[in-house]
């Protein structure tokens, strides 16, 4: 089953990065209150979301995006419209990709 990792952005520049197996119904959650780190958000916004083949390999996505803590390379990700980090599976024997 494929799941997703997003970015949520507020108007006062804060962003949110979760995981979710179904991005539909997590994005109902966050606009409709039910989400305790979207209540404390103005307004936020879905800015970016990204497909993975399985919930596993999204978590992992979102630690590595949320140990980044640099905005600035959240904010290039929205801008490039794309993640650009892998999940260390997809590391070969001499750990490159």
């Amino acid at each position: 089953m494929s799941a997703f990792v997003y970015i949520l952005k507020d108007e006062n520049n804060k962003f949110y990065i979760g995981s979710t197996d179904n991005l539909r119904r997590r994005m109902r959650q966050h606009y409709s209150g039910h989400t305790q780190t979207s209540n404390r958000m103005n307004n936020p916004v879905l800015v970016l979301s990204q497909e993975y083949e399985n919930l596993k390999i999204a978590r992992e996505i979102e630690r590595r995006i949320k140990k980044l803590k640099r905005k600035d390379y959240i904010e290039k990700m929205v801008a490039d419209g794309y993640i650009k980090i892998r999940p260390h599976s997809s590391m070969d024997r001499t750990g490159t990709f």
